[in-house]
Formats: structure tokens, sequence, C-alpha cells
């Protein structure tokens, strides 16, 4: 990482936060109440940091375009708004991670797609919403991830340069879009990434296999 760096951020599913116990929880509970049986919390837990239609699609077996996407699509969504934070935890590493970038003055950041309407009630549960100098959801801007618009509208609310930024992702988009905006990408290889996926191929600077060695890569301030 380059010692210029000067901001951090990060996507929220997956990197920051272990959400998959309790997404998961909302797609076997929409399973239960449609007939269906649920499954372990790992059988889903590679399809989270895709969305909440992707785990509608895995869990129904069909496609975004079938006729009962969009009703499972709310309902997963209905469910998993009353059960925000019951399971979800940090990654081990996470907040000895965000403790010292507090003490460097470093701010730090979140830019997810998880819509603002989730996010936020789910970074209060957590305390997160004081201590994050900016965050950026899926319908924040007309943009999301892949494209570079939210991690560029970011840096510019922190005001710090692109090129002084570092983002941190668990997904091949978070790293194209970090790319796209020219800043140095770390990739969580701990997120959620499916079993035929590697983190390896999507061009990130860095790969991490866990929570605890980002720090590894950021400098000494």
């Amino acid at each position: 990482m380059p010692e210029n760096t000067q901001c951090v951020l990060f996507d929220l599913d997956g990197t920051l936060l272990d959400t998959a116990p309790d997404l998961a929880g909302a797609l076997n509970a929409v399973l239960i109440d449609e007939g269906r049986l649920p499954s372990e919390i790992d059988v889903w837990r590679p399809y989270v940091s895709q969305g909440a239609m992707a785990l509608v699609c895995a869990g129904f077996g069909i496609t975004p375009e079938s006729s009962d996407a969009k009703r499972l699509w709310r309902k997963l969504l209905d469910h998993y708004a009353q059960h925000l934070c019951e399971q979800t935890r940090f990654f081990d590493g996470i907040e000895e991670l965000l403790d010292l970038l507090s003490a460097r003055n470093t701010p730090w950041g979140i830019v997810t797609n998880k819509p603002e309407f989730l996010t936020t009630p789910l970074l209060h549960q957590l305390g997160l919403h004081r201590r994050s100098a900016v965050t950026v959801c899926g319908d924040t801007l007309e943009f999301k991830k892949p494209h570079p618009a939210p991690l560029l509208f970011a840096a510019e609310k922190v005001g710090i340069l692109p090129a002084s930024t570092v983002f941190v992702g668990d997904d091949r988009r978070d790293i194209e879009a970090g790319r796209a905006a020219e800043m140095k990408t770390i990739a969580a290889g701990y997120g959620y990434i499916g079993p035929d996926e590697s983190a390896a191929d999507w061009g990130a600077d860095v790969v991490v296999d866990r929570a605890c060695e980002i720090k590894l890569h950021l400098p000494k301030f």
C-alpha cells in the first residue's frame, strides 16, 4: 500500500460485518413460509454479498425475471428488516482495525450496495453510525458498485483524493469499482466467496485471508 494512504473505505456485508446468519435466517424463514425446506447458513453464505435477490434466486431456484421473484424478494427484505442484528457480528480483527484507524486519526467509511433503509438501522445498532466518516448505500446515488461513482463520492465527502484511499471488499465488483476509481484495493478473501471463485483472480493489489491481516498492508502513518 502507498505511504500516502489517508482514508480507508470498506464494503459492509462480508467485509466489515458477518451478516450472513441474519440474511440466511431471513431466507430460511421465507422458504418455510412458502412450504420449502430451509438449509444451513453456510449453504447461503456465498450469495450474501450479491444481495437479497441473489439469495432469493438461490433459495428458490429461480431467476430475477421469474414471476415470483419480486414478491419473494420483498418478503425476504421485510423479514430481514425486523431481524437485522440478531446474529450479525464483526469479523475477527475488524474492531481492532477500526480502533487503530481512529487512534491514527485516519478517516474510514462504508460503501455498500445495501439499501439505506437497511444499512442505517444496522449501523445504529452496532454503534458504527457515529464512527464512520461517510456511508454510501446502494440507493444513495444513481449508480452502485461496480460503478466507481459511490467510491468517488465517498472520497469527495471525506475530502481525500482517490489515489490516497484504500478500498476493501469481498466481491469482484468491489475490486472493479476500486480499480475504476483509481484507488488501491484489498480483496477480503475471508468474505462471502463461492467455492468456484478465487479472490486472487480479481486483480486487487492485496488479498487477505483474514480480517486481522488488513492492518499489515496499511502504512504506518
